[in-house]
């Protein structure tokens, strides 16, 4: 008679052919199978012959793969959530509304930053692709980026006052009361 350990091995490729036809990836398949065995290995109660030992094992794969797709979608359902969660693109009446006085600013900003606030903030581009074009690392892309953030928000403060500090919306800098109403 054989242990069960040593059964287990003697259809070890039968197991994997048995978890990749549920899965459908080699890798993911071999590892389930390892999983597995690690806690049929640890596990308290093993059966007491080799014959009973292989359709316990595939309880506790069949297991395994099922508490695999019960992870992917319980994944996929919190990025769904997470997704609607995300906020829409401002509409073209909220960019009205917003204040427009950091496009006149933008010119005073160093070249450096100015180049960053222009590529990501207003073009929208991937920060890891314009980082990757400047020749920056990620780092300093990010201390960049947050200084070139910082210097337009004083630049902000010190042209619009009051209307800067309470979010710049609605507000009327480009009329000729934008004196009055900033101050």
């Amino acid at each position: 008679m054989h242990s069960v350990e040593d059964s287990l091995v003697k259809n070890l490729q039968t197991f994997i052919g048995f978890a990749r036809k549920r899965v459908g990836d080699d890798a993911l398949a071999a590892d389930l199978v390892q999983d597995s065995l690690v806690k049929a290995l640890s596990a308290d109660r093993k059966p007491a012959n080799a014959e009973d030992s292989v359709a316990w094992f595939y309880r506790i794969l069949r297991r395994s793969i099922i508490d695999l797709y019960r992870r992917n979608d319980a994944r996929s359902r919190a990025l769904a959530r997470f997704e609607a969660e995300l906020p829409e693109a401002p509409s073209a009446a909220t960019e009205r509304l917003l204040c427009q006085c950091f496009r006149r600013l933008l010119p005073s900003v160093p070249t450096q930053y100015r180049e960053l606030l222009q590529q990501i903030d207003l073009d929208g581009k991937d920060p890891a692709e314009v980082g990757a074009h400047l020749g920056l690392t990620k780092n300093n892309l990010t201390v960049r980026l947050y200084r070139a953030r910082k210097h337009l928000r004083e630049l902000l403060s010190r042209n619009c006052r009051a209307c800067s500090k309470h979010g710049c919306l609605d507000c009327t800098c480009g009329e000729s009361s934008h004196t009055e109403h900033c101050r």
